[in-house]
């Protein structure tokens, strides 16, 4: 869902101002369903001709919320994650995605569909077909005969076919008036409801991907849903689907906030941890910050049991798990934290919703700390899906913001699947997609086999974004005003959406920011499932506002640091929480930090520890750099950096360059993007070429044999021999880089 809140997902054919014209109702018979989890609903936006059931009212807010004053402690073991060590290797055609819509209105345009998708160099295809929608056991057999005969159609071409389903949302077409899944089948007794007992149902015209006069009814996965769900996932499975695409498992915040507590979730939660539902939305309250903490665990659940029921058809399936929750704070809200499927068995992924800024403008009128926040949820959503295919929507509006965003995504390591802004079913442009997806093909080994060499990892916790200082933004991006003249604009023109007021998120941001100013190559950490092993290749772990932390991730970072590590932690109040939000007695961290809770804090320390070293800031340095893009906000995160990890790949030339490094056998594979375009206030995009000069620290006795550079942005993929200088062991390589330059240097 790009859309420009939380998830751009329109309905794929409805027609919108500036969008293309309204489809027939043949086509929106066929058409699957855009959702649009815009940010605003449920994060303070206000909605529109909100309809609930006669009695009901829509609540466009959260509820009130306390801001980061004492809380009480409440311990909590930590999610229980399956290891990757009997995980399936994944099949080549996953880890080589290219991927398209291939969404067929009737059977007759099932060949069009493969081969104009085919021509475009797609190889995976998205089918979205009716299954939005409430179908009887009969209408769902028919159209899976109808699904089974377009994947022999695509099998034929060559590609592979994954099925859309939305996983807990359910249309009933006309039901406002007439029949429906909530009023006439067992919707009233399986929905999700809010913990005032408000069930989570409502009429079109709330979100755009519900027609006026039909019904979306949210489900409780705890229900008996799930198994009704997972019967027709079998079904899918049996037509020989190569995979099945479950559409955002999430407890759906547009209409009420903090569900589910029916009374299937209300006895989940008390079984997986003995306690009573809370009776309201209170983060002071350790119980309701236990419920928060457990919707994410309990939504893993049902995303391994779709996978698991898949498989049980189809050993070969793989499924890949529509995530629009990135690293901002929407996923404290709906639930659904795609970080902890990170460590999960099997072949199961993310697809995943990374929005843009407009929906009818697409990154067009970016800042540079726009851009930056772009960069952030790529690198977060490759982390995030550890060592599995990463899947990414690109969301463009014109071919040259289309192809930059692609850049973008295919840079951070994830597979692309290019849209028009606001709907999913078409292209920017055919023959900017076949260029771009032309080039993935011609290097895919290139892009999705090396291992990272980054050796600085940014924190990403999600406890501290949880529960450090929660308010109302979501931090998707930082210009949440929309400029002059353009509309349906990310953050409504409210404020406080911005990450520069979301501390933690801002200060997480920042880092990532002053890194990517800096040319130093890093990668995200997400903290769900952390092992001794994800810190292993590190030198340097920046820990942003790191205040909720628990014993188990304490530990592993102390062992860090005694082994020879060094963190940079910044905040005012370093590791005084727990993972559930609960005030400690001592800094999980005090004997690394060299500080006391007790006692005052100082501006900055740094402390040896073991044969590691630990480096305190108070301030939060990255939440001034985003804001301000000083010197010194950033000499604070990267002085350590400096010291302790300094790159092998370094570049002269505009810090609007980004960089990115990683190592297949001989070679080291350099990304570079230009968005130098991106000023620190919106202006009109252009592309202007950017000269720099690239230089690589050859290891002692090596010796450079080849470099080549590959790129995008011409009519020839292939790599091509470029010249270098070899000069004190530094290989240096000028460049011009238009949008997007894969450089590799190899070495004997």
């Amino acid at each position: 869902m790009p859309e420009q809140h939380e998830g751009n997902d329109h309905h794929a054919g409805t027609g919108h101002h500036g969008g293309p014209p309204a489809a027939s109702p043949a086509t929106t018979s066929r058409l699957g369903r855009r959702r649009l989890l815009r940010a605003g609903l449920g994060a303070g936006g206000a909605l529109a001709t909100v309809r609930l059931l006669p009695g009901g009212r829509a609540w466009a807010a959260d509820a009130a919320t306390p801001g980061p004053g004492p809380l009480v402690d409440a311990r909590a073991a930590q999610p229980t994650l399956r290891s990757t060590a009997t995980g399936q290797t994944w099949p080549d055609w996953a880890r080589y995605a290219r991927i398209a819509d291939g969404t067929f209105n009737e059977p007759a345009d099932m060949q069009s569909a493969v081969d104009a998708l085919k021509a475009q160099e797609v190889s995976v295809i998205e089918l979205d077909t009716l299954l939005s929608n409430w179908l009887t056991d009969a209408e769902f057999a028919a159209h899976m005969a109808e699904v089974k005969t377009f994947t022999g159609l695509a099998h034929a071409a060559g590609m592979k076919v994954v099925m859309y389903y939305p996983s807990l949302e359910l249309i009933s077409p006309g039901g406002e008036k007439g029949r429906s899944f909530y009023k006439n089948d067992q919707g009233k007794n399986w929905v999700q409801r809010d913990l005032a007992g408000k069930p989570n149902v409502f009429y079109g015209s709330v979100v755009v991907w519900v027609d006026p006069g039909d019904e979306s009814v949210w489900l409780s996965p705890d229900s008996p849903w799930r198994d009704y769900y997972l019967k027709r996932i079998k079904g899918v499975a049996a037509t020989g689907v190569d995979g099945i695409w479950p559409d955002v498992p999430l407890y759906f915040d547009g209409v009420l906030t903090w569900c589910d507590a029916s009374t299937w979730g209300a006895a989940a939660f008390k079984a997986d941890t003995g306690l009573a539902l809370p009776k309201a939305a209170d983060f002071a309250d350790p119980v309701f910050r236990r419920y928060v903490e457990w919707r994410h665990r309990n939504l893993l659940r049902f995303q391994l049991d779709i996978a698991d029921a898949g498989r049980s058809v189809n050993p070969d399936l793989v499924t890949f798990v529509e995530t629009v929750s990135m690293d901002y704070r929407y996923a404290t809200s709906i639930g659904l934290d795609g970080g902890y499927l990170r460590q999960a068995p099997g072949a199961v992924s993310q697809v995943w919703e990374v929005d843009i800024l407009g929906n009818y403008d697409g990154m067009r009128h970016a800042t540079a700390s726009d851009w930056v926040c772009l960069i952030s949820m790529y690198k977060y959503a490759r982390a995030a899906s550890g060592t599995k295919p990463a899947w990414a929507f690109s969301y463009g509006w014109q071919p040259d913001d289309a192809s930059l965003v692609l850049s973008q995504l295919i840079a951070a390591g994830c597979n692309p699947y290019e849209v028009k802004t606001p709907y999913k079913n078409d292209t920017v442009d055919a023959a900017m997609r076949t260029r771009m997806y032309r080039f993935v093909r011609t290097n895919q080994q290139k892009l999705y086999d090396p291992a990272s060499i980054a050796r600085v990892g940014v924190y990403h916790s999600a406890p501290s974004r949880d529960y450090v200082a929660p308010g109302e933004g979501n931090g998707m991006y930082v210009n949440a005003t929309a400029p002059a003249g353009i509309t349906d604009w990310w953050g409504g023109d409210d404020p406080q959406m911005s990450c520069a007021q979301v501390p933690w998120l801002g200060e997480f941001r920042g880092t990532v920011k002053a890194l990517v100013y800096a040319h130093v190559p890093f990668d995200t950490v997400p903290s769900p499932g952390l092992t001794a092993e994800d810190l292993a290749r590190f030198k340097v772990l920046l820990l942003p506002d790191l205040q909720a932390v628990s014993d188990a991730e304490a530990a592993l970072l102390r062992a860090f640091v005694a082994g020879g590590g060094t963190i940079v932690i910044t905040g005012p109040a370093p590791t005084a929480l727990d993972e559930l939000g609960g005030r400690r007695t001592e800094f999980a961290l005090s004997d690394v930090l060299g500080l006391r809770l007790a006692d005052p804090l100082p501006a900055s320390k740094q402390n040896s520890y073991g044969s590691g070293t630990c480096w305190y800031v108070k301030a939060r340095a990255g939440l001034s750099y985003l804001t301000k893009t000083d010197q010194a906000s950033a000499d604070q995160l990267l002085t350590a950096v400096r010291q302790s990890a300094p790159p092998a790949v370094t570049l002269a030339g505009d810090r609007r360059i980004f960089l990115d490094a990683r190592r297949l056998g001989a070679d080291t594979v350099v990304h570079l993007v230009n968005f130098t375009n991106f000023g620190d206030t919106p202006g009109a995009f252009r592309t202007t070429p950017a000269n720099c000069t690239l230089s690589y620290a050859l290891p002692a006795g090596a010796a450079a044999t080849a470099v080549t550079v590959a790129s995008p942005d011409g009519t020839d993929p292939a790599p091509k021999p470029v010249p270098y200088t070899v000069t004190a062991g530094t290989v240096s390589v000028p460049l011009t880089v238009t949008q997007y330059a894969v450089v590799t240097i190899t070495v004997g």
